[in-house]
């Protein structure tokens, strides 16, 4: 009976393939935060990168009038607080004369009480007249504070309703002119196309080989052509849809075409 030899050679072991989408590195879906009627609503910008020009308008007309009407009172407020102010230089002074007259005029024998009564009411009311007006100086801060905490808040609001994201790409504009918006409403979807990702989800194995070689010492290979390419981001967690890989991130130069499906593999 003859023996059959049979010899085990080390074989390499391949690559796993991955296939990917080149994608942009951040789309959000953008929602309203005020609430008003939508005036413009530029279907044109969709499918195009948007320019500095606000591509949803949201009524401000109120918003606008209200804030040139809180600025004047602001002013008003600021001009009446000034002169307040000097007021009451004047009256502090006054009311320390009153004070010194009324000091000398109680010590004197020869003044009358009725004298001394009329000194002490003098100095009662410049006093008086001195702490009116610096309450009135206190209350017209706070009125300015108010005022200039509702410039504020008109100044977000109107900025908010002017919806405009320069230099990012409108995927999707889901409003239309004439809509009334509320908070949370969906505006639109943009995506930053300065820079691309694709996106792989890689087993255990891969992370690490029985070797002990790591992923991230090896050369990412695209479309079977080498690549000075690396792994951007690791994700520690298996992920909630392909439960037992792991998400892994890999950044592009924008020479890669968006949208297109590649082949990676990692030797």
């Amino acid at each position: 009976m003859k023996k059959l030899l049979f010899l085990f050679l080390p074989v390499a072991l391949a690559a796993k393939v991955h296939y990917a989408k080149v994608e942009p590195v951040e789309t959000a879906t953008i929602k309203s935060s005020v609430s008003g009627i939508i005036v413009r609503a530029d279907r044109e910008a969709e499918g195009a990168v948007l320019g500095d020009e606000a591509f949803v308008q949201i009524d401000d007309v109120l918003d606008q009038e209200n804030l040139k009407n809180t600025e004047v009172s602001m002013e008003l407020m600021n001009e009446n607080l000034e002169t307040n102010e000097e007021m009451l230089v004047g009256l502090e002074k006054m009311a320390e004369r009153k004070k010194r007259f009324y000091d000398r005029m109680r010590t004197l024998e020869t003044a009358s009480q009725t004298q001394k009564d009329n000194a002490y009411a003098a100095y009662i009311a410049a006093k008086n007249q001195y702490l009116g007006v610096k309450e009135k100086i206190s209350t017209l801060k706070k009125t300015i504070l108010d005022l200039s905490y509702k410039k504020a808040m008109l100044k977000d609001v109107i900025a908010k309703k002017h919806i405009a994201f320069p230099g990012k790409y409108l995927y999707a504009l889901m409003v239309h002119t004439g809509e009334f918006a509320a908070p949370g409403l969906p505006i639109a979807t943009i995506s930053d196309l300065s820079q691309a990702q694709l996106i792989v989800y890689l087993d255990r194995e891969e992370i690490e080989d029985p070797d002990g070689r790591k992923i991230t010492d090896k050369q990412i290979y695209i479309e079977d052509k080498p690549t000075q390419l690396s792994i951007d981001r690791i994700w520690n967690l298996a992920d909630r849809q392909y439960l037992s890989s792991y998400k892994a991130r890999i950044l592009l130069p924008p020479v890669y075409p968006f949208s297109k499906l590649v082949k990676i593999e990692f030797k």
